[in-house]
């Protein structure tokens, strides 16, 4: 499925191809609350990176999270590049080395109509805000942390692959 997308102000728009563009994840890490989520959580999809098109890449700019996890004493900054519009703060997508031949577009700034998701995956629940209600429905998973099922694997399982 090919996929567009652009920022609130319209300074920038992407395009690329997805062959998993259900918005089935909720991520209710502190990192995508405190950047993004509306609702508590963002979802992000996953899209082939060789296909990424920009126009407006001037007004991007990039934010590396700093992440501390229990039990250190300090933060480390990490590899994963949140892409947002310098304009208008606008989440884009999140590319990460670890998966260099992936982008995940934030659904939130997705602009074709995507389908809808059989069930939801609320993960990192465990960093969830005191005030967010999980609205939990039949078929959900919910996770302390990360599962294991990828983006890709959820969409096989499902039969859903475009």
């Amino acid at each position: 499925m090919q996929l567009q997308g652009s920022c609130h102000c319209g300074a920038v728009a992407f395009s690329l191809s997805s062959a998993h563009p259900y918005p089935y994840q909720r991520c209710y890490c502190s990192i995508c609350r405190k950047t993004q989520g509306g609702g508590g959580y963002s979802i992000n999809l996953s899209g082939d990176a060789r296909s990424l098109k920009v126009t407006g890449r001037k007004q991007i700019a990039i934010y590396h999270a700093k992440i501390k996890r229990e039990g250190e004493r300090r933060a480390h900054t990490s590899s994963a590049e949140r892409h947002f519009c310098r304009l208008c703060s606008s989440a884009l997508w999140l590319f990460s080395p670890q998966w260099p031949e992936l982008i995940h577009p934030f659904a939130s700034a997705i602009d074709s109509p995507l389908p809808v998701p059989p069930e939801h995956t609320h993960l990192l629940l465990d960093s969830k805000a005191s005030w967010v209600e999980v609205d939990v429905r039949p078929g959900d998973q919910l996770f302390a942390d990360y599962p294991e099922e990828s983006i890709a694997q959820w969409h096989e399982r499902l039969g859903l692959s475009c």
